[in-house]
């Protein structure tokens, strides 16, 4: 007969320490997957009017990207964002920190996007 001592279900913490790691990541996810998203869409909203700018001025690039940046809730400014035009090319340099709440602590994820095209 076998011995049912080591069968009574105790010795699962490998387990419970498994579960509380994915937990976390998945809270982690939950937190941080949202605001990636609008951030890579404010980058192509960005990378895309540096491409327009034979046809569009300084002032409606600007007013394009923070449009996107108000409609995404990030906190982008006219100070964060730096339109030049030199010998030809454009370059749009937006620089800004997302605030992200974890529990305990507030996490500033710090992005900085520039797009350089030729202008045409």
């Amino acid at each position: 007969m076998r011995n049912r001592r080591f069968e009574r279900g105790e010795g699962n913490i490998g387990c419970l320490f498994g579960l509380i790691i994915l937990a976390i990541a998945v809270f982690i996810a939950y937190k941080m997957v949202p605001v990636k998203v609008k951030a890579a869409d404010l980058k192509q909203t960005i990378t895309d009017e540096a491409k327009m700018a034979g046809q569009h001025t300084n002032d409606l690039i600007m007013k394009s990207i923070l449009a996107k940046a108000r409609e995404n809730r990030l906190p982008v400014t006219e100070d964060n964002v730096k339109i030049t035009r030199q010998s030809g090319e454009i370059t749009v340099d937006v620089e800004y920190d997302v605030p992200i709440d974890f529990p305990g602590k507030t996490w500033n994820w710090h992005q900085h996007i520039v797009a350089q095209n030729p202008i045409f």
